[in-house]
């Protein structure tokens, strides 16, 4: 098939290169994009007088032909057409002859492809930001429904200090919502125009790049050629972005997959997000948080792989850049395919409420309210927390827990301990304490849940 650039070339291009190089088996995905780059650009060449009204009413209605044909599967995408924009410009010449021939002038594939990624992650991200609105709203809708529910709180995977489960669930709310404000900057950075920059230098013709930048909908149109048609940071920030939103999925996806287990019982998964073995007949097993940690790794790998390909690139375009493509789109898959689980599933996990403040109980939880307790009678936090610490060894020794010793045995290592001990040594009462903004007590939780509506609503 001749290719548009046969001008120069005596000899065809070798097969072996047309399968190397081709980017239509993935890049098709583009195709709205193209059309609705292709409308915009073909509208701004009749404004300026480079086509006639005639030639634009043609191109329009063999771009309308021809998405036709793509949304009902009768297009056929042809690898020795290389991308989606030499396909879909091969099928409107043969659609409407010379008009079709004229959609070119003042365009290069260069800025043509990063129009067409920018409008389509301009959609995406707002597809990602929709779904992480969603998942905050499960997270705060379960979190409303255990107020009441006490946990431990662990650190290094050692139980800490007593917390309510909607304080835990919260936390991940919190940085989902840092995911969304991310994902705003990413969208304001990708809302910008390169089209009219053409290959590399501009044009000679007089068009109008404010008119398709407004036709498309962009916000602002790139003001240097060069940097329009070989930047990709914003194709570096969403597959950061996407990076980030895994990242704290598979956080939350740890912790489901170790209160599933036998050893802490803190939830039961539901069946239908679950899966069993095939040798062993009583596996309930969480496959689906552990996917999400899975895939997380290739997100990462995504990022890693487009700085790599990008390092060092001279200006401008490079086919090194078609490389882009594959990886936002796994990123794009993976991290809505993700979100959309995870969404789904946790409102149907059961909470096992006994067990957590069973467990919330053990393992002198509340050292530190103890330590507190003797800050607030006046002794150094230092001194405070070294005392602390002999009470616990002294209650390992015997074999008890801190609120089971006696006010006598308190007393031997401090003598401004009192009976009113005794309310801050349970997982309850060392909630009903915390004042702090932002700590795990029902007040403050609250407040939480109402920053969190508010950031939502904007």
């Amino acid at each position: 098939m001749k290719k548009p650039w046969s001008g120069r070339f005596k000899e065809k291009t070798a097969k072996t290169l047309e399968e190397f190089s081709q980017s239509i088996s993935f890049d098709q995905r583009l195709w709205r994009e193209d059309i609705e780059g292709s409308r915009a650009h073909a509208k701004m060449l009749k404004e300026v007088g480079l086509i006639s009204n005639e030639d634009l009413k043609k191109i329009l209605k063999g771009l309308d032909e021809i998405e036709r044909e793509i949304e009902e599967g009768k297009f056929v995408f042809k690898e020795e057409l290389e991308d989606i924009h030499m396909n879909i410009e091969k099928a409107l010449i043969e659609k409407t002859g010379s008009a079709g021939a004229r959609l070119h002038t003042a365009r290069s594939r260069n800025d043509q492809v990063a129009t067409d990624l920018r409008l389509f992650l301009r959609k995406r991200i707002e597809e990602l930001n929709n779904m992480l609105c969603n998942l905050e709203k499960v997270l705060l809708e379960i979190a409303k429904k255990h107020m009441d529910t006490i946990m431990p709180g662990y650190t290094h995977l050692q139980k800490a200090q007593p917390v309510l489960l909607a304080h835990h669930l919260l936390a991940y709310a919190w940085m989902f919502e840092r995911d969304r404000e991310r994902l705003k900057e990413t969208f304001r950075r990708t809302n910008q125009s390169p089209l009219g920059a053409c290959a590399i230098a501009g044009t000679t013709l007089p068009i109008d790049r404010e008119f398709t930048a407004k036709e498309l909908g962009f916000s602002s149109v790139i003001p240097n050629s060069m940097d329009a048609v070989s930047d990709r940071d914003f194709v570096c920030d969403v597959l950061y972005c996407g990076a980030m939103i895994m990242m704290h999925l598979s956080r939350l996806a740890e912790e489901i997959i170790l209160w599933s287990t036998d050893e802490f019982k803190f939830i039961e998964l539901p069946d239908r997000y679950s899966t069993g073995s095939s040798m062993m007949p009583q596996k309930k097993n969480p496959d689906p948080a552990e996917l999400i940690r899975g895939k997380t790794g290739r997100v990462y790998g995504n990022l890693v792989c487009l700085l790599t390909t990008l390092k060092a690139l001279p200006l401008t375009y490079n086919r090194d850049m078609q490389e882009d493509k594959e990886c936002v789109f796994d990123t794009i898959d993976t991290v809505s395919i993700s979100l959309k689980l995870i969404t789904e599933m946790l409102p149907e996990i059961k909470f096992n409420r006994e067990k957590m403040k069973e467990s919330a109980e053990k393992g002198f939880t509340t050292a530190t309210d103890l330590a507190e307790y003797l800050v607030k009678k006046g002794i150094p936090f230092r001194e405070a927390h070294e005392i602390t610490g002999k009470i616990v060894l002294y209650c390992i020794e015997k074999g008890k827990n801190l609120n089971e010793l006696s006010l006598k045995e308190f007393k031997k290592f401090s003598n401004l301990i009192e009976n009113d001990i005794y309310k801050i040594l349970n997982a309850k009462g060392s909630l009903e304490e915390k004042k702090s903004f932002g700590s795990t007590s029902k007040e403050m939780v609250k407040k939480q849940i109402n920053l969190l509506k508010k950031a939502l609503k904007k």
